[in-house]
């Protein structure tokens, strides 16, 4: 099955097999365009949105304090809208904000025809697993989006575990839920704090780095065992550690 030594691909879902930072670019852009259309100073609106992707990237959600994550992003752009001077910080607007910006990213979510042939050829002869972070509403969202579930034997949201990704847990989770071994799998990622120091942590075959704005890597930062410019490009490691 598969190459020697590699029975199972582990793939991150966000910026790895979905352009989720193009999709937010979009999605902002919409909101641009709504908050100019209620007449908010043209001045203030890359600040509100800024504001709002600095909460987004700091946000830590905890389910069991009873809010949703809806609750906590509509309170994102609020919070936007009340730290920018001279603008009103109307919740009606921070909840047509908020659901603007979901309901765009995820219509502008999508599972490349290129990406889901590969998946599907790669189906034949590997065990694919999907590990994502995150929170479980958001990103069972965007695995509906895109219409994936179907192309994995086991799926895995963070939200839904104790740890996530870097935390070996999560993979120990992935490998007895699978029924295979770290050395068996290989872990590919955008994410070199998550996706590649998690699969060094948990012991995989190796780690394939999907880095595609060509990025230098970080000093003091781990080393993957392999970088490509995009997951089409998977193929050329699986024919080195076959």
């Amino acid at each position: 099955m598969g190459s020697r030594g590699v029975l199972s691909i582990i793939f991150d879902l966000d910026n790895t097999l979905i352009d989720t930072a193009g999709a937010g670019r979009t999605a902002i852009q919409k909101v641009c365009e709504l908050l100019k259309s209620t007449h908010v100073q043209e001045s203030h609106i890359r600040d509100i949105c800024e504001r709002f992707l600095r909460k987004l990237l700091q946000e830590s959600f905890d389910p069991s304090e009873g809010k949703t994550i809806d609750d906590v992003r509509i309170q994102h752009w609020c919070e936007a809208l009340q730290e920018t001077p001279g603008t009103d910080p109307d919740p009606a607007l921070a909840s047509r904000c908020y659901y603007t910006w979901k309901n765009t990213r995820s219509q502008a979510l999508s599972l490349s025809s290129e990406v889901r042939a590969l998946l599907e050829e790669l189906q034949k002869n590997y065990k694919l697993l999907l590990l994502t972070n995150g929170d479980t509403q958001t990103q069972r969202e965007k695995i509906e989006a895109v219409r994936c579930e179907g192309l994995f034997s086991l799926v895995v949201v963070g939200g839904d575990r104790p740890e996530q990704k870097p935390a070996r847990s999560i993979f120990t989770h992935c490998f007895e839920s699978a029924g295979v071994r770290p050395q068996d799998c290989i872990m590919v990622g955008d994410s070199l704090t998550t996706d590649i120091q998690g699969g060094i942590n948990a012991g995989v075959r190796a780690t394939v780095w999907i880095n595609a704005g060509s990025k230098s890597l970080p000093q003091d930062s781990v080393t993957p065992d392999y970088t490509l410019p995009t997951v089409l490009h998977l193929n050329e490691v699986l024919a080195q550690l076959a």
